[in-house]
C-alpha cells in the first residue's frame, strides 16, 4: 500500500513530489516523507534535506513549507506500517550517513543483513527493513562504488520484494531506482526526470512512461534514463504514452471515491464488453492473436487472485464448469505460490486482478510456469502491467483507473471478462449452440443499464445502513454463485465500516455459525 515518487529537474522538485504523494493517498498509509538534495543545480556541495510526519500529506506538506525545503533531486513516500508501528522514525525516506532510500515491499533477509551492518559499526534508529537498504547502499559506496553500481550490489544481497528509490550527497546529479516484485516506472520529461509506483504520481507532469522489469536498475540524470536488466546489461524499455487524464481521477461532484466508482460500474462494464456490443457472436481473439489455439489445447482452467480478484474467479468457476463443461480451480495467489502443486501442462493459468501488480498474483504465475504451465491469461484493468507482460494471453478490463482502496467497478468488470472467457470456451468445446450464445450476448448488452437500475436503490440502502451501523457482526449466506458474491460483500463490510463480518455457504448455517445469530 506504501507509494514512492521521486524527481529531478532544473526546478525545485517539492511541489511535484508532495503532488505525487496527493495522488497516492488513495492507496492509504500512516506517515509520509520527503528528502532533497539542494545546491546542485548552483555547483555548490550538495545537502541532504528530510521531512518526516505521521497522518496526513497535507501536514508532511505544512511541515515541509515551515522548514523552506527545496531541491533540484529528491525521493518521497507514504508508508503503511509492515515492521515497525507508525512513526517519524519509522517513516520513510531513511538516511544513512548522506544516503537517503525510499522502499516499497518487504525484505525478508533485513534481521540477518542488519547484524552484518552492525558489525560493520553502522547503527539503525528504527524498526523497518528500509534502513538496511540505506546503510548497504553508503557501505558500498565507502568501497569506492558509483551511487548506481552501489545501489546494483546492494539489491543482490536482498531476499524479497523491493522497489526503491535513492540520493545521495556523494552524488547530487543522480537518481537511481531498483524493482524486484513491487511495481515501478519512470516518467519522461524534458530536461527533467521521474520515477513513481503508479503512474497516478506522475500524470501532472509527465505521460511518457517506461515500465521496469524486475531486477531492472535505473539511473536518472537532467539528460536522460539509463536502465539496465538483471544481468548488468544495459537495455532499452519501451516508452509508452500513459492514457490517464488528471480528470480521470477527479472527485468532482462525489464525496469520495468509492462512491465515485460505484456509479461508474454501468460506464465501465459497457466500455468493458463495447467489443462485443454489436457482434453476433464472441470470438477468440478478443484475448490475443493466438487465443484460438491455446484455448483448443487447454483441458482446465487455474484461477489465481486475491481479494476481490478471487472472489470473481469464484464466480467464474461455476460458469466455466457448468456451461463450458471444463474443470476449474481457483487458488488464493498468496497460498498457492507456497505449496506443493500437481502441473498441469495443458490447463491454462488465469490470472485475475485490477492492478496488474499484484505481487503474490505475480509470484503465483511465475510458480506455475516453473511448474511447467504453458498457457497464461491475464485479466487487468492496467496495459502493460506486469501481469500482462508476463502472460500469452490478455483481457483489459477498461474500468479506467480504481482510485478507492475497496475494489468496486474492478469487480464488476472482471466478471464481464470471465463470463466473456466462459462464453469462447463454451463455444470451443461445441457447448454453446447459436441460439444460446445469442441469448447471452442479448444479457451482456442489457447489463449496463441493470447496473443503472440497481444504482437507484441508494435511498434503501442508506436506510438499511443506519439500521446495520448498530450492530458489531455479521454473517452473510449464499448458495452456488451467490457465496463467492456472499464473501465479497462480508469482505466490503469489514474494509468500509471496520464491523466484523464472515461469510458462509447457507448449508453450513447450521453447521456452527447458526450459534452466532441473536
Amino acid at each position: 500500500m506504501c507509494g514512492i515518487v521521486g524527481a529531478i529537474a532544473k526546478r525545485n522538485v517539492v511541489p511535484i513530489l508532495i503532488e505525487g504523494l496527493k495522488r497516492l493517498e488513495y492507496r492509504g498509509y500512516d506517515s509520509a516523507g520527503v528528502a532533497v538534495l539542494d545546491g546542485m543545480a548552483a555547483g555548490s556541495r550538495a545537502t541532504l534535506r528530510r521531512v518526516r510526519s505521521t497522518g496526513r500529506v497535507a501536514e508532511l506538506e505544512k511541515l515541509a513549507g515551515s522548514q523552506g525545503l527545496a531541491g533540484d533531486i529528491g525521493i518521497a513516500h507514504t508508508r503503511w506500517a509492515t515492521h515497525g508501528v507508525p512513526s517519524e522514525k519509522n517513516a520513510h525516506p531513511h538516511v544513512s550517513d548522506g544516503v537517503s532510500v525510499v522502499h516499497n515491499g518487504i525484505i525478508e533477509n533485513h534481521e540477518e543483513m542488519r547484524k552484518r551492518l552492525r558489525a560493520k559499526g553502522y547503527e539503525f534508529v528504527s524498526d523497518t527493513d528500509t534502513e538496511v537498504i540505506a546503510h548497504l547502499v553508503h557501505s558500498n559506496l565507502q568501497a569506492g562504488a558509483t551511487l548506481f553500481d552501489a545501489v546494483r550490489k546492494s539489491v543482490v544481497e536482498l531476499v524479497g520484494a523491493y522497489a526503491i528509490a535513492v540520493v545521495s550527497e556523494s552524488d547530487p546529479s543522480r537518481l537511481v531506482v531498483a524493482r524486484h516484485g513491487a511495481p515501478l516506472l519512470l516518467g519522461l520529461g524534458e530536461g527533467e526526470n521521474f520515477a513513481a509506483s503508479d503512474t497516478s504520481a506522475l500524470i501532472q507532469v509527465t505521460q511518457r512512461v517506461v515500465y521496469l522489469e524486475d531486477g531492472d536498475c535505473a539511473e536518472l540524470t537532467l539528460d536522460g534514463v539509463r536502465v539496465s536488466d538483471s544481468g548488468g546489461k544495459a537495455i532499452s524499455r519501451p516508452v509508452h504514452m500513459s492514457q490517464l487524464t488528471a480528470d480521470a481521477v477527479q472527485l468532482g461532484h462525489y464525496r469520495h471515491y468509492m462512491q465515485k466508482e460505484i456509479f461508474e460500474q454501468p460506464m465501465a462494464v459497457a466500455n468493458t464488453l463495447e467489443m462485443v456490443t454489436g457482434a453476433q457472436s464472441v470470438s477468440p481473439q478478443l484475448f490475443g492473436a493466438e487465443a484460438e489455439r491455446i484455448f483448443r489445447d487447454v483441458d482446465s482452467v487455474l484461477i489465481l487472485a486475491c481479494g476481490t480478484s478471487y472472489h470473481a474467479g469464484m464466480v467464474a468457476r461455476y460458469w466455466l464448469e457448468a456451461l463450458a463443461g471444463i474443470p476449474c480451480s481457483v487458488e488464493i495467489a498468496s497460498e498457492y505460490r507456497y505449496r506443493e502443486s500437481v502441473p498441469n501442462q495443458k490447463g491454462l493459468v488465469v490470472t485475475v486482478s485490477q492492478s496488474g501488480e499484484t505481487a503474490d498474483t505475480i509470484a503465483a504465475l511465475h510458480y506455475a510456469k516453473s511448474l511447467g504451465h504453458r498457457h497464461a491469461l491475464s485479466i487487468c484493468n492496467v496495459p502493460e502491467s506486469s501481469l500482462v507482460r508476463a502472460s500469452d494471453l490478455r483481457f483489459l478490463t477498461r474500468a479506467g483507473p480504481e482510485i478507492g482502496v475497496a475494489s468496486t467497478k474492478a469487480f464488476t468488470t472482471q466478471l464481464a471478462a470471465l463470463a466473456l472467457l466462459t462464453m469462447i470456451l463454451a463455444k470451443l468445446r461445441g457447448r454453446l449452440p447459436a441460439e444460446r450464445e445469442a441469448e447471452l450476448l442479448q444479457s451482456l448488452r442489457h447489463l449496463p443499464r441493470a447496473l443503472e437500475r440497481v444504482l437507484h436503490v441508494e435511498p434503501q440502502v442508506r436506510m438499511w445502513s443506519e439500521k446495520f451501523a448498530q450492530l458489531e457482526h455479521a454473517l452473510f449466506l449464499g448458495r452456488g454463485i451467490h457465496y463467492p458474491i456472499a464473501m465479497e460483500g462480508a469482505l466490503k463490510l469489514k474494509e468500509i465500516s471496520y464491523i466484523h463480518a464472515e461469510a458462509y455457504a447457507a448449508g453450513e448455517l447450521k453447521h456452527g455459525p447458526l450459534a452466532l445469530v441473536d
